[in-house]
């Protein structure tokens, strides 16, 4: 690299990756493929429009590869119609409302502070501002998805689109019920699986398909790919009445994937990033391998002997364990509003995590009472349960004694003799 102030910030975050346990849960390792090919030359190409349908020229291997990409995401997920080229999960939720709502119609999604996105209808995101957002809590006993108050609600407001799927969520989701009671009250089912993906892909968290109509996913996270999103959805519109349609107009208003795909491009988004599209291709590859199964359920095996070790130490933790790769720290019984001081004091001892609310936290968002964790990055770096137990065992002194600086540098000095024994890539 011929920019050295540039290129000795790569290097130091190299070596930070390296040397830190990174428990971020939206946060993975890509392989060396996806990173090379992330930045490669398909950089240079514009490629306005789809696959066949472009507006520029030489577009003869950019087309090869965007349809493998969609081929490879179909035989993952079992979807019928996928679009690869949403840049991120927020524009990709937005074609998907811009696709099948009207300014002013409704959503109904999970609350921000009970785990739900931004996107889901919070009071600062645009899925408010131009869309009517309602939005359902958590029990407040179990902390879990109440689905008799979530259809009650439902019934009640009536909302074109009912959004399931989480940010900060640690159990299981019930996609079929959540799909069913969109059909009681003839609403669209959308399931934001951004963060569950790769445990869908390796069949350890049950699947919004084949009945869901509409499905978002970011490539990260637990799927491990390059930074990006993408659609999937059923072919046809199950809400559309075409009895008196002419068949032509009939089967453009039963086409549910043209509506998304019109939404993404010329929509919302100009020309697709294909450099990414292409990595994407290679991640989804990589999740059809059966390694990558093992994988997927060694995060669960992961997470629950993390929370499990954290809880044998007095910890409480939201919904008192985890079913995914997640787990919320409820901070609330040592004081309010002590997650980001916390995140802090771990970092200190060589553990990155990140403060977030917890269901009925009486702080604020940018000071709540909680932290957020997950094991993706644990477990791509090869770590099992033996080090899960060593790693909630750290955290646990280190979140009792949080103002102790040596013991945050003996930690973080056993921190980084184990990350070394895993390295994340090769020099």
């Amino acid at each position: 690299m011929n920019d050295p102030e540039i290129a000795r910030h790569i290097f130091l975050e190299k070596k930070r990756q390296q040397e830190v346990l990174n428990l971020i849960p939206s946060e993975n390792y890509v392989s060396e493929n996806i990173l090379a090919t992330s930045g490669s030359i398909l950089m240079n190409k514009y490629s306005e429009g789809y696959p066949k349908k472009r507006y520029y020229q030489g577009q003869e291997h950019v087309d090869e590869i965007e349809l493998m990409a969609i081929a490879r995401a179909k035989q993952l997920f079992g979807a019928e119609h996928v679009n690869v080229q949403p840049y991120s999960g927020s524009p990709a939720n937005m074609a998907i409302y811009h696709a099948l709502l009207k300014p002013g119609q409704k959503i109904m999604g999970m609350r921000l502070d009970m785990g739900g996105h931004l996107t889901h209808g919070h009071k600062v995101n645009f899925s408010s501002r131009y869309f009517n957002a309602v939005q359902y809590p958590v029990d407040p006993e179990t902390e879990r998805l109440d689905m008799y108050h979530i259809r009650k609600m439902a019934l009640q407001e009536k909302p074109q689109i009912l959004v399931s799927g989480a940010t900060a969520y640690p159990r299981m989701v019930d996609f079929k019920i959540f799909h069913e009671i969109a059909e009681e009250i003839g609403a669209y089912s959308m399931a934001d699986i951004s963060h569950i993906a790769g445990l869908i892909a390796g069949k350890a968290h049950p699947s919004p398909f084949p009945f869901t109509d509409v499905v978002m996913t970011t490539t990260h996270k637990t799927l491990r790919g390059p930074r990006g999103a993408m659609i999937m959805c059923k072919q046809e519109d199950r809400l559309v009445d075409v009895s008196e349609m002419e068949e032509k107009k009939a089967l453009k208003a039963k086409n549910l994937a043209a509506k998304i795909d019109r939404a993404v491009f010329p929509g919302l988004q100009g020309g697709p990033h294909e450099n990414v599209i292409a990595a994407k291709a290679i991640a989804f590859q990589e999740a059809l391998q059966p390694e990558f199964s093992s994988y997927a359920q060694q995060i669960v095996k992961n997470a629950q002997q993390l929370a499990s070790t954290l809880m044998e130490h007095g910890l409480k933790l939201v919904t008192n364990g985890t079913d995914n790769h997640l787990i919320l720290i409820d901070l609330r019984p040592m004081g309010i509003g002590l997650g980001r001081s916390m995140a802090v004091a771990l970092e200190q001892a060589g553990i990155c995590t990140n403060c977030n609310t917890v269901p009925y936290d009486p702080s604020t968002p940018f000071k709540p009472s909680g932290v957020r964790i997950g094991t993706p990055i644990m477990t791509t770096r090869g770590m099992k349960e033996s080090e899960m137990k060593q790693v909630g065992e750290w955290m646990a002194k280190v979140i009792k004694n949080p103002e102790d600086s040596f013991l945050k540098e003996k930690i973080k000095a056993e921190v980084k003799e184990l990350c070394l024994r895993f390295p994340v890539y090769s020099e």
